[in-house]
């Protein structure tokens, strides 16, 4: 069987020679677009090249020397809006964006886009862009984050980005976006289907609808496909055209002209009126989804024949031979002298190193440091909490101690904006903002919509952008509508750019089983196992107000200084927590440690409490809580405990945890997540390992919630540890004579 890739280039040829040109479909005339014969050659040139590429990657993956192959093949139009743009526009580019990229690099002199595409496809240790991780479409000099194959997973953040540029404006911060910068975000027609582009899209025309500046232009880039599922005829158009806030422009993506003109007028309303817009791209798809995939399976050959008569190669080619601007044989010229350049490139680029060690693989896991940025005056502090000013000296909750961090970090750092739902005039469903919008205005204490993918899209944005987000997650059972945002997003950004490009921000989410009075599951998700295993990610869960002030700057430390991102989970059921053994003790509140008092807690130091040896118990959050309780209790009984909280719960310092417990002669761990999947795994795990190392001969055990959901009311703490759990299992691992085991 005929390779299809040699005969899409056979046909192009025979047809340029015999001057067989499919009929134009739209009537854009070079003039009309404002491009010059010479942009239009150039603009042919760049297709020439995008396909070049596609299939120098097919040719290459044959040799073993290339393991990505989905292109760009039918969407070499999009050279045409890539030169509508300017360079620092930043774009958020799906897969088949390689005319783009090659365009756009043609702006900014000292770019090698074939050879540092060829490099990513051979996964070469040398890409400029992932260093071999993936083979990606993006630049830090061309102000391209590198996206992956996440889909529809780039809209929020293209999103957050353009609402970022009014912002950066109005806060007076520095940021690589230019004032009047606008966001450009390309994706296919069946992506457009995705809650992910719906949410994204919705977010826009919300705030738009509000006149919220929001200059993006929204490229759908319609092949009518979507691996083997055709889109329906009329599906986008009347899906997005009368959307409100949004300004709907159809293009024909197979011509230049038409493209550019149409992009051109995209780019002016965007910049101009600071409005997003919808450019409706329509093309064709060439040469299946990817390598892999035989479009005989699901396309008829008479249909796959007359889609590749609809090459844009081809109308570029009868675009330029009718205007008398190359010749037929000229264009042969052109692409043969192209080819032979691309060939002898990948030749090099095949070759060049690739990761060759795990340590090389995971460098960019963690981004490199930076310096925090010079921020303007504060407000005197004496002002900044007048209406807090006699509760200072006093002991406070939780909540309370969070709300007077929050309060002073945004004093202190004007790059942090808060944003999520309900958090302002309301300040949270549990006032752990109250306040802070009638201190800092509605640019720095954002009510969101009702879109947890939205929230996290619009703090990825803005950290591109030089701001410092907190975004806030209602609650826990709420992040799993958008975890890709965090999993597929922000932790994935520096792994695939080699640490260029960070989104560094601290997630507040409220969480964690145990609270009364309000409840079932999606008010009571006792488990976190969603962080535990992405790569950079940190999880910080303070169980009392004094930890919760220095983990919280200790975290807005980490994400500005080494652009981390943090999780930072609060423990609902201790949001208003007071006392600890009785009514009225008061030993649940602490004092409000202000910055000039702040202690060291660096990102995994655990905290002790006790110096007992008989006993050594391990938990955090609510578990610690009920373990100090139950220390109490333990101590009546003669035995003396010591407890640690963990704090930082990812990446686990599994160093510093057992060394805290190294000479007791028991272990609990205490865990008010399920059995399954909860960090007293990974602990156990650790200690087991250990046991030589630190000649660990105690016995081990551990107490944790019932594999099950929290259901309402009552009943709620059936399934969860408490502190009579604590002090059974304690007492039955303290006495010699029982077996090792789990408590539920």
């Amino acid at each position: 069987m005929l390779d299809r890739n040699q005969l899409i280039e056979d046909k192009f040829l025979d047809a340029v020679k015999q001057g067989q040109y499919p009929t134009a479909r739209s009537h854009t005339s070079i003039a009309e677009s404002g491009l010059t014969n010479e942009a239009l050659v150039d603009l042919f040139e760049t297709q020439i090249m995008s396909r070049l590429l596609d299939l120098q990657s097919r040719k290459m993956q044959k040799q073993g020397k290339s393991f990505y192959t989905i292109g760009s093949a039918g969407h070499e139009g999009n050279a045409a809006y890539g030169k509508a743009f300017r360079h620092d526009d930043m774009a958020f580019l799906h897969y088949r964006s390689g005319a783009f990229m090659v365009q756009r690099a043609k702006q900014v002199k000292g770019q090698t886009p074939l050879y540092d595409m060829l490099l990513s496809f051979a996964a070469s240790s040398e890409d400029p862009t992932s260093g071999g991780r993936h083979k990606v479409l993006g630049s830090k000099s061309l102000f391209i984050p590198p996206q992956t194959s996440t889909i529809a997973s780039h809209l929020p953040k293209a999103s957050g980005a353009a609402f970022s540029i009014a912002l950066k404006r109005k806060l007076q911060l520095e940021g690589p976006l230019q004032d009047d910068g606008v966001i450009l975000c390309n994706f296919g027609d069946a992506s457009a289907n995705h809650s992910t582009a719906q949410g994204a899209i919705n977010a826009t025309c919300w705030a738009a609808f509000q006149s919220i500046p929001m200059p993006i232009v929204f490229v759908c880039e319609d092949n009518g496909i979507g691996i083997s599922t055709p889109t329906p005829g009329g599906w986008i158009k009347a899906n997005f055209s009368q959307r409100p806030g949004l300004t709907y422009i159809e293009c024909d993506g197979l011509s230049l002209t038409d493209t550019y003109a149409k992009a051109c007028e995209a780019v002016r309303i965007a910049r101009e009126k600071r409005k997003p817009v919808f450019l409706h791209f329509h093309t064709v798809r060439l040469l299946g989804h990817a390598g892999s995939d035989s479009e005989f399976s699901y396309r008829k050959g008479a249909e796959i024949d007359a889609i590749e008569h609809q090459d844009p190669l081809l109308h570029s080619a009868r675009l330029l031979t009718e205007n008398g601007v190359l010749s037929a044989e000229q264009i042969t010229n052109i692409y043969l002298s192209l080819k032979a350049r691309i060939e002898a490139i990948a030749e090099r680029a095949g070759n060049r190193p690739r990761l060759t060690s795990a340590k090389q693989v995971m460098d960019s896991l963690v981004p490199a440091k930076r310096s925090i940025p010079d921020f303007a005056e504060n407000q005197p502090r004496e002002q900044l909490f007048k209406h807090e000013k006699h509760n200072l000296s006093k002991k406070q909750h939780l909540a309370k101690i969070i709300n007077w961090t929050l309060m002073d970090l945004m004093n202190q750092q004007a790059n942090i904006v808060l944003c999520g739902e309900d958090i302002g005039r309301k300040g949270g469903v549990y006032s752990v903002t109250s306040k802070l919008v009638e201190k800092f205005g509605n640019s720095r204490v954002i009510n969101t919509l009702l879109d947890e993918q939205s929230i996290l899209g619009l703090a990825i944005g803005m950290a591109h952008n030089g701001i410092l987000p907190i975004p806030e997650i209602q609650f826990l059972a709420y992040v799993h509508n958008a975890e890709d945002q965090i999993r597929g997003e922000a932790a994935t950004l520096p792994f695939f750019s080699n640490g260029q490009f960070a989104n560094p921000m601290v997630i507040r989410i409220a969480g964690l089983a145990y609270q009364k009075g309000f409840g079932g599951h999606f008010h009571n998700d006792n488990s976190f196992a969603v962080f535990r295993d992405i790569p950079g990610l940190i999880v910080a869960c303070p169980s009392n107000g004094e930890d919760a002030a220095h983990m919280l700057r200790e975290s807005v430390r980490l994400a500005q200084e080494e652009q981390r991102v943090v999780i930072f989970l609060e423990p609902i059921a201790m949001y208003m927590r007071k006392d600890l053994h009785e009514d009225g003790d008061g030993l649940w509140t602490f004092e409000y440690p202000a910055p000039e008092q702040a202690i060291e807690t660096p990102m995994g130091k655990p905290a002790v409490f006790g110096t007992g040896k008989k006993l050594g118990i391990i938990s955090y959050g609510n578990g610690y809580y009920l373990s100090r309780q139950a220390e109490k209790q333990l101590a009546e009984q003669g035995i003396e405990a010591r407890i640690v909280d963990i704090r930082w719960l990812a990446p686990l310092n599994e160093q510093a945890i057992i060394e805290a417990i190294a000479d007791c002669e028991h272990i609990l761990v205490v865990d008010e997540c399920r059995k399954t999947g909860s960090i007293s795994e990974e602990i156990v795990t650790a200690l087991q390992e250990a046991r030589e190392q630190y000649q660990l001969t105690k016995k081990v055990a551990r107490v944790v919630a019932d594999d099950s959901f929290i259901p309402l009311g009552s009943a709620s703490y059936e399934v969860l540890p408490d502190k009579q759990g604590i002090v059974s299992a304690a007492m039955a691992l303290v006495d010699n004579s029982a077996p090792l085991k789990q408590v539920s």
